[in-house]
């Protein structure tokens, strides 16, 4: 049940200017933009997708969008968590039903929860539905961190396939792939780590930068696969300073910053999110230019 292997975007939804409503005419250029330049998956309403400020009657205009959009160039991977394990299976099978080809969860947050919990949380889950699910680990965000033993019993599940891993500690990456079989998918949560990730034996990314640089993005992966290494490596080196000033603020505020930059109309973040800050718009075009 692998759902992808190479580099995923995590896309931005592209509001209007005012941030009221979604702009669909960007939404298309925007994947269009992705597929035709190697992408190989695209995860909407994820935390780039700014999934947490958007309406459930929004989200599903959105999962239905897509599916029918993309028509099967490149897999769906819809948003579906919640920290109301009701809700996160509800829009799990709404968005089954859209057509999703798979889901991405990530674990509850606020009111976080016990290893335990989290196990009951994903399992509950995974009856409910039976296509494929992406654990996401973000405990930055979510001050919740899903540990290599939990994610072990949790892969023994048919349709859990895979992990976003966005810890940084790249202790528990390795006895995440030391644990759990060969078939159950790794995928860097960090642009930065997109190489050093596949080098322990990842098999791609959900990425960030790729809405701006797709084709670059997807290019670590493809090399490394082919076995030119030294390839991927330098791809990766080059884009670190994007990658740097893309997190120079919270996320996804640069990333649409860039996006604009770009001449992709994909709005303001919505509230609490602001706009970049001048000084730091200042700094990413200098960046962008420079590359």
């Amino acid at each position: 049940m692998e759902i992808f292997r190479g580099s995923c975007t995590a896309i931005v939804t592209p509001f209007s200017q005012s941030g009221k409503s979604i702009n669909y005419k960007t939404f298309k250029k925007l994947i269009d933009f992705q597929i035709e330049n190697g992408t190989s998956a695209i995860v909407f309403m994820g935390t780039t997708g700014e999934a947490s400020t958007m309406t459930k009657k929004e989200k599903e205009k959105v999962a239905k969008f897509a599916v029918e959009y993309i028509n099967k160039r490149v897999p769906v991977i819809i948003g579906a968590g919640s920290n109301n394990t009701k809700d996160a299976i509800s829009n799990s099978q709404i968005f089954e039903k859209l057509g999703a080809d798979a889901l991405l969860h990530v674990t509850p947050y606020y009111n976080k929860a016990t290893q335990n919990g989290l196990i009951k949380h994903y399992t509950e889950i995974a009856k409910s539905v039976k296509i494929p699910i992406i654990l996401y680990n973000v405990p930055s965000r979510t001050g919740v961190n899903i540990l290599p033993d939990t994610v072990k019993k949790l892969s023994q599940i048919e349709n859990i396939v895979a992990i976003k891993e966005a810890s940084g500690n790249f202790e528990q990456i390795v006895e995440i792939l030391k644990i759990t079989d060969k078939n159950f998918s790794v995928y860097s949560g960090d642009d930065a780590n997109i190489f050093l990730v596949l080098a322990l034996g990842g098999k791609g990314v959900i990425s960030v930068v790729s809405n701006l640089l797709p084709q670059e993005t997807a290019n670590i992966c493809k090399t490394f696969f082919e076995g030119n290494i030294e390839k991927s490596r330098q791809i990766q080196f080059d884009l670190m300073p994007i990658i740097k000033a893309l997190f120079g603020e919270v996320n996804p505020i640069p990333i649409k910053t860039a996006l604009k930059l770009k001449g992709f109309k994909v709005g303001i973040p919505r509230l609490p999110l602001t706009e970049m800050e001048k000084k730091n718009v200042k700094n990413l075009k200098k960046i962008l230019k420079k590359y």
